[in-house]
């Protein structure tokens, strides 16, 4: 009989060769199928042929004993819609049983982000003309001013960034290309960051050990200048995109512009941005006008 295993690594394999899933996607999906793996091993289940509907409700009924998050459940659940409609698409089952899982009802929490002081304030923390302080700063001007995921930075090689034209091509989710403009502020850190370097390693930003920046490092870089400026926000490097987004919009960018520098599929994934700017002139409104109160 063949192993469930076997099915994973077909599917993984096709969503990286075929679909040009990310690696870090594929790396989630492989986690919540061994997790369903584990749970049909101790209910006896080695048949592929023997999955139904009310095995995964059974599954999904333990996460939820286990007070296993909402969004987390939902990414399962979206994970095994795909990976037996991939099964089918192969001709190895003939039904998908997770086809009528329903997600769990979630409410939409809206993003955080700072204010432009707070921005300004973080910006300017690292001093210095160390090599790491000017990596740091040139980190989180380049996040700011481009609204670029932190794994679309991360893989950047240094000759993907022209400073000269001020223009940096990113690969986003799916693989897709876009272009996103830098600010004067982030082309000059960058520059003198670069400069600053003597080392071959292609990639954009280096660890202090030499090697390619990862997604970890950067949390722990931004971690460490906002606990030096008391920010009550807890902010993460995802906090500089969602504060990107929301400073265009209220400075008057229009929505489907914004859309297309954050590499939103989708216009309505956006507009979440449009309530943070409407919260933000209520605030101004209730302490300007004479009448709010």
């Amino acid at each position: 009989m063949i192993p469930f295993s076997h099915y994973i690594d077909k599917f993984i394999n096709y969503i990286a060769v075929e679909k040009n899933y990310s690696p870090y996607t594929a790396v989630y999906y492989r986690a919540d199928l061994k997790k369903l793996e584990d749970f049909l091993n101790s209910r006896s289940v080695t048949d592929i042929q023997n999955i139904d509907y009310f095995i995964l409700r059974k599954f999904l009924s333990v996460l939820n004993e286990e007070q296993i998050k909402k969004r987390t459940v939902s990414r399962k659940i979206s994970t095994f819609k795909s990976f037996f409609k991939f099964l089918m698409r192969e001709s190895i089952i003939k039904s998908n049983p997770a086809a009528s899982l329903l997600y769990p009802r979630m409410e939409k929490p809206l993003p955080k982000f700072l204010t432009e002081n707070e921005v300004k304030k973080i910006l300017d923390m690292p001093t210095g003309e160390g090599l790491l302080q000017l990596r740091d700063k040139a980190i989180m001007e380049f996040l700011y001013s481009t609204g670029a995921r932190v794994s679309e930075m991360v893989s950047l090689k240094a000759e993907e960034v022209d400073l000269i034209g001020g223009i940096v091509k990113v690969k986003g989710k799916g693989r897709k290309e876009r272009l996103l403009p830098l600010g004067e502020p982030a082309i000059l850190s960058i520059k003198r960051y670069l400069d600053k370097r003597n080392d071959t390693n292609r990639a954009l930003f280096i660890n202090k050990r030499g090697g390619a920046l990862t997604d970890r490092g950067v949390r722990n870089i931004i971690d460490k200048y906002i606990s030096k400026t008391a920010l009550l926000l807890k902010a993460s490097p995802h906090t500089f995109r969602h504060s990107f987004a929301t400073h265009l919009l209220n400075r008057g960018a229009d929505l489907r512009s914004v859309q297309e520098l954050l590499g939103h599929s989708s216009i309505a994934t956006t507009q979440v941005y449009t309530h943070l700017t409407i919260d933000s002139l209520k605030n101004v409104y209730q302490k300007a006008h004479p009448r709010a109160k």
